[in-house]
């Protein structure tokens, strides 16, 4: 009879053990499992129609208010209808989130498809409100698993860190390691811009009314970055003429490029803003001085257009995905 205990006992006792180990590489096995991450972002990511589709990217529109209209980023309007507008009396143009309604939808739409994280790549804080609205829902969904990144920065710069999430997710990665890589990615980024003209910079809350004034009665055109501290939109030098300021930005581009490691694995683009002329001439300069990098031209979409203003022009560079 007591051996019968002592067996039974023994026995209870090893399948405890069973169980025990059992759950731990059930655990284990989950941990490797491939999560499906959805990557979302914003229009002025400058990502194609195409290149959303061919890497199931998500594009949020971001608004472009005119005279009480409300249109589309890069839908129902482009960078040259904005500014013929303008020039035809219209309103002064305003830019705004996501429609929250679209926003929700999206992200509801992704989680009942069965998507485990939802990694979501906004403009710069320092210029939009957006990232602070994806932490506001991720706080009250929990369920949709959302993680907000700030790029920073905004343009094909931001488009370049979606893209690679994308390609990262597709491989299999966890959101931790693409939230890495998006990290070390985003520190090859640099960019200088160029605008013709400051009203929209200060109607859009980026220079001060006493500087406008002066900048517009001296011509002076004001060279422009993205801190790399606190990620807003600084005026670093100012420049009197169009024609000085392109040489300073050239200059200045030459010499941070240079001071690169591999500056050849870099990807420079030529921004413009309805100066097709001016955007052709940056791209010949560089194309000529750097002939193993890739180089692009591309035109800021209408809601970065309506700070920067026409005639804007921009060099940026980040190291390039396809050389990675």
């Amino acid at each position: 009879m007591i051996f019968k205990l002592l067996q039974i006992s023994f026995c209870g006792i090893i399948f405890t053990y069973i169980k025990i180990y059992a759950h731990r590489k059930i655990r284990s096995i989950k941990e490797f499992l491939v999560v499906k991450i959805a990557i979302v972002t914003d229009s002025t990511s400058d990502i194609t129609v195409q290149e959303a589709s061919d890497n199931n990217i998500s594009i949020l529109p971001i608004p472009v208010i005119i005279d009480n209209h409300t249109y589309l980023d890069n839908i129902d309007i482009s960078t040259k209808q904005l500014f013929d507008m303008q020039r035809n009396g219209s309103g002064f143009p305003q830019t705004s989130q996501p429609v929250l309604g679209d926003t929700m939808a999206l992200f509801d739409k992704l989680h009942n498809s069965g998507y485990d994280a939802i990694i979501v790549i906004t403009l710069a804080s320092t210029i939009s409100g957006f990232f602070q609205t994806v932490n506001t829902i991720s706080s009250e969904h929990p369920e949709y698993n959302i993680i907000p990144y700030d790029s920073g920065i905004t343009v094909r710069l931001m488009g370049y860190l979606a893209l690679t999430a994308a390609r990262l997710a597709k491989k299999g990665s966890t959101p931790k390691e693409i939230i890495d890589h998006l990290d070390a990615l985003s520190s090859t980024i640099d960019e200088i811009f160029v605008v013709d003209d400051l009203k929209n910079l200060v109607r859009g809350g980026r220079l001060s009314n006493a500087s406008a004034f002066v900048g517009s009665m001296l011509q002076i055109k004001p060279l422009l970055t993205f801190d790399d501290q606190s990620h807003k939109i600084v005026s670093f030098d100012k420049v009197r003429s169009m024609k000085r300021a392109l040489k300073k930005t050239i200059s200045l581009s030459e010499d941070k490029i240079n001071q690169v490691n591999n500056n050849q694995d870099l990807r420079i683009m030529i921004y413009h803003s309805n100066d097709i002329q001016g955007a052709e001439y940056l791209f010949e300069y560089f194309k000529e001085a750097y002939p193993q990098n890739n180089i692009e031209i591309q035109e800021f979409d209408p809601v970065i257009a309506t700070h920067l203003g026409e005639k804007a022009l921009g060099v940026t560079w980040i190291k390039d995905i396809d050389k990675m």
